[in-house]
């Protein structure tokens, strides 16, 4: 018999978590095989292997612990992979040298799949001096757009999806920049955004005071606190980004902030991280814990809480010595400190099954008892691991126990502390868990209230047909199987009707008990009003949170959850996460609307044409469909791939203007063409230009549209006459390969084709 809840876990495993070899043979038989895998290779490191083989395989065990991602599908499998989910990486020093050995540092790390977080405030603002070289300085916004390249490069090389964190200080003089940047919905799609808040900014700006813009001890520019306080809310409101992260708040909770200083986050922020810090994620699955759930005395489970929680910090510490790393300076910086991120996820689950609603204040009570047991559980079995094993090397009880989260805590834990020590110098951490919590059988994730009770997925089968399922929440799984279709209770309550102010009082319950930060989006009605919206914030700050991330549908990235007519939604995607789409395609209407472009490709003796039909939603016109034809059979191949491709990213809905970035970056080896009075390096570029023309004709994106303006005269010299030219460089396209001293060599880049 299945160990599954739902259909969806299963498939979950077999597409993410389930071990095959190169072949694609199967591995794990059943997920028994894939709980004894993990549990084998991280007790390996352990005295006596067998013994905590047996302990581990029992927490994994109808998926009451559940690691992250990366430790159930890497643990065991004898691959040269890193089981940590993602880093922040190394100070960007001001200088173009180092500015670019942190992008190779980057990219080894996404190359193994690892998500990343930047701090690019150390960046000289744009129009600074640069000496030495009587130039100005393009600023770090000019840098951004270079990583985000990178990672779109490293994604389309085959690996899993990129994420990335930037972060900048709220008094860098480049910051009304970078929170203006996502009004672009083309740019920095790698990226989630993040403004580091400092104390005296929120001060400046509850007192309506001035604010300066400052670089390398230059006031660069004076401004008033809250007018950039209202920029930050007014871009995030429009489009999303900025999120806030409260900088200062986050430095003096940590433990270890007598020997290092947090500027950046992981690209989800649940882990404020040192230079080289790196992610090491799981969750204790509470809506596996409660007694009797649904009924009078229902309860969590205290005892098994606690035995569980004692052997995942075992397990995550084993993590540190049983992983890999990109870097050897995130390996020195793991073992050096052992910091750890034990989480939750089902918690709205549990809530309902203990019949409390999410967001009130016995709700928020529960929660702040809850995570209190599993905090001082956490530091209690940290404390038991020093005693055997040791501490972490850079372990200093006084200056550990000092920080504003030690301070907090239990006095008999703070006494452990002193006499013992601690192996693990951060514990706690709530990350976003929608695979995971899908695996586990559609349990509610992280401590998010439930985005749905169901909603209908469909499945492709392997004879190409279409299927449909029901996919249920798993508390609401449970009621029905109680009750039949007895109506829900009450505070039965999803994301779609809570207050935005009932999920800023669960955020802040649990960071009171949580050392790291926690994953957590906000949501926002659509009409909230500016200055409602403006409170969530300054509700999170007022109640101590870390950072607040909110989201609201907008025009520019669409709407996260995708609702149904019986108002239920279905979760789309977990921004900057591990993603397995579940939106369903939309339906074709039996006629559409529609525009043929033509497109004269000079050298090709037939033209190319371009049709996009159109579907409206929600009253708004957006692509549905493209259609590539030409007579030229050179094309036909790609015209017909690019077609369905692209059509079927249209189907899905959200933002699809990624298509016409993706496409204008194209350059041909073999030269480009200047068309209707403008450079296009490449047929597909010209194909992303009348997209892009089409999505501006429409309304769907603002804009002039193609934007494939180049330098004229630099334009003229690659598409000047042949004979002129040398041939294209294989390595940067430039016409610029000549016979140097016996070999082939570009004057442009330096590529040698002997060496």
């Amino acid at each position: 018999m299945s160990r599954f809840a739902a259909p969806i876990a299963e498939q979950i495993w077999d597409m993410k978590y389930r071990l095959k070899d190169a072949d694609g043979i199967v591995q794990d038989v059943t997920v028994e095989d894939s709980w004894r895998r993990i549990a084998r290779a991280l007790a390996a490191v352990e005295a006596d292997p067998a013994h905590w083989e047996d302990q581990f395989y029992a927490a994994l065990e109808d998926f009451k612990f559940l690691p992250a991602g990366r430790i159930t599908a890497g643990a065991g499998t004898g691959r040269s992979v890193t089981l940590f989910n993602c880093f922040v990486m190394g100070t960007i020093p001001d200088s173009m040298g180092g500015i670019f050995e942190m992008l190779k540092e980057a990219a080894l790390t996404m190359q193994q799949g690892g998500g990343i977080g930047y701090d690019f405030s150390t960046i000289r603002p744009r129009g600074a001096p640069v000496m030495g070289v009587a130039a100005d300085a393009s600023g770090p916004l000019s840098f951004m757009d270079v990583w985000d390249a990178m990672c779109r490069t490293i994604m389309s090389a085959g690996s899993r999806r990129g994420a990335m964190m930037a972060t900048m200080r709220c008094d860098h003089p480049d910051i009304e920049e970078f929170i203006a940047t996502k009004r672009d919905a083309a740019r920095l799609r790698m990226f989630n955004l993040s403004v580091l808040v400092t104390d005296p900014f929120m001060e400046a700006v509850k007192a309506d005071g001035p604010w300066d813009l400052v670089f390398d001890g230059r006031v660069y520019q004076t401004v008033q606190a809250r007018d950039l306080w209202n920029r930050i809310m007014r871009a995030t409101y429009d489009y999303a980004e900025p999120g806030v992260i409260f900088i200062d708040r986050i430095n003096a909770a940590n433990n270890l902030n007598y020997c290092e200083t947090i500027a950046a986050t992981n690209p989800c922020g649940e882990q404020p991280l040192p230079p080289y810090g790196a992610c090491l994620l799981g969750s204790v699955n509470l809506a596996r814990l409660v007694l009797d759930p649904f009924e009078t005395g229902a309860r969590l489970d205290g005892a098994a809480l606690d035995d569980l929680v004692r052997v995942a910090v075992r397990m995550m510490d084993n993590v540190v010595d049983a992983s890999r790393f990109p870097l050897d300076a995130q390996a020195q910086e793991a073992h050096a400190k052992r910091r750890i991120g034990l989480g939750v996820t089902g918690l709205a689950d549990a809530l309902l099954m203990v019949g409390l609603r999410y967001g009130s204040d016995a709700a928020v009570a529960q929660l702040d008892q809850w995570m209190h047991a599993i905090a001082r559980s956490a530091y209690l079995a940290s404390v038991d691991l020093a005693r055997e094993k040791g501490t972490f090397p850079l372990f200093e009880a006084e200056g550990f126990l000092a920080s504003a989260n030690m301070r907090a805590m239990d006095d008999d834990v703070r006494n452990a502390i002193r006499a013992y020590g601690i192996r693990n110098a951060l514990l706690t951490s709530i990350a976003p868990t929608g695979t995971i919590s899908l695996y586990a059988g559609n349990v509610s994730s992280g401590i998010e209230p439930v985005f749905a009770y169901e909603y209908t997925r469909k499945v492709l089968q392997k004879d190409g047909a279409r299927t449909e399922e029901t996919v249920e929440d798993y508390a609401v799984r449970l009621w029905r199987e109680k009750n039949g279709d007895a109506p829900l209770p009450g505070y039965f309550v999803n994301a779609q009707t809570l207050a935005p102010i009932d999920h800023v009082k669960m955020q802040a319950a649990a960071q009171k008990w949580v050392d790291s930060s926690i994953s957590k989006t906000i949501n926002c009605p659509e009409d909230i009003s500016f200055e409602d919206f403006k409170d969530v914030y300054m509700a999170a700050w007022d109640l101590g949170c870390k950072g607040c991330t909110t989201y609201r549908p907008n025009d520019v990235t669409g709407s996260v959850l995708s609702v149904s007519e019986k108002t239920e939604a279905a979760p789309e995607a977990d921004k900057g996460a591990d993603v397995v789409y579940l939106s369903t395609p939309f339906d074709r209407p039996a006629a559409l609307e529609g525009h043929t472009y033509k497109l004269k490709w000079p050298g090709s003796e037939h033209a190319i044409y371009v049709t996009i039909n159109d579907t409206v939603i929600n009253g708004h016109r957006r692509p549905f469909e493209i259609f590539i034809n030409s007579k030229n059979m050179e094309h036909f191949a790609w015209t017909v791939a690019l077609t369905r491709m692209i059509s079927a990213v249209f189907r899905r809905g959200g933002d699809v203007s990624f298509v016409v970035e993706e496409l204008k970056a194209v350059f041909d080896p073999r030269g480009g063409a200047w068309v209707e009075g403008r450079y296009i390096p490449s047929i597909l570029a010209a194909i992303g230009g009348v997209i892009e023309q089409h999505l501006i004709r429409i309304g769907f994106i603002g804009g002039e549209g193609l934007g494939l303006k180049t330098d004229p005269e630099a334009a003229k010299l690659a598409v000047g006459d042949a004979a002129s030219r040398g041939r294209a460089c294989p390595a940067c396209g430039a016409y610029e390969m000549v016979m140097i001293e016996g070999c082939m060599t570009c004057r442009a880049c330096g590529h040698s084709k002997c060496g």
